[in-house]
């Protein structure tokens, strides 16, 4: 089992999406003790934002004579590498001003490549990336699951990794955070209590 782990909180050590994924890599290594993890933190290390560089560097690194086309291709392979190598990928998405952290959508645009991770048929689109479980810790200190305001948080993320051809998503949530002391240690124990006794529960 190749499990990709991906935290892109701002937070550090105070983050709860950071903890809860965390928490996510463990019990499924304690269920799964063979699996090898690949870890990538998009905040303290992050991806460059999609751009017109990033485009010109679509090409090989050794193709590329500009070393900042070089360096943007060999980024951009490994990221893609990673994310097509993983039978599983765990991702902590706390909920930025309504949506995914711009670090988060930086490395979805490196992912999500035509021709790689999906295609264009004459019967419309078709995701190549099917067959692998993502588990998303969605986090956020207001309540938006099924309103118009999680749209571009859960919603967009279903959306996008049902693109690639991935069906098989779980959520880990952890929300009303800010709404005072009680009610955010409630929801994230309810949410560790999801990880140890359901998740993997069948493990």
């Amino acid at each position: 089992m190749k499990l990709l782990h991906i935290d892109s909180s701002i937070l550090g050590d105070h983050s709860a999406s950071r903890q809860l994924s965390q928490s996510v890599v463990k019990a499924w290594q304690a269920a799964e003790p063979s699996s090898v993890v690949t870890y990538r933190d998009l905040a303290n290390d992050a991806i460059s934002h999609f751009s017109s560089l990033t485009l010109a560097a679509g090409g090989t690194a050794a193709e590329l004579r500009d070393a900042a086309q070089r360096h943007e291709a060999e980024l951009s392979a490994a990221t893609l590498e990673e994310f097509l190598a993983a039978d599983a990928i765990v991702i902590a998405a706390p909920m930025y001003n309504f949506s995914v952290p711009s670090q988060l959508k930086a490395w979805i645009d490196r992912i999500a490549v035509a021709g790689k991770t999906f295609r264009y048929t004459e019967n419309g689109p078709e995701g190549l990336a099917g067959g692998k479980k993502v588990v998303i810790v969605s986090t956020s200190g207001g309540l938006h699951v099924g309103l118009p305001t999680g749209v571009g948080h859960e919603d967009y993320l279903k959306v996008l990794f049902g693109f690639l051809g991935i069906t098989d998503i779980e959520f880990v949530r952890a929300h009303g955070l800010g709404y005072g002391e009680e009610v955010r240690a409630k929801s994230m124990s309810d949410a560790q209590a999801l990880i140890s006794d359901t998740l993997f529960a069948a493990a």
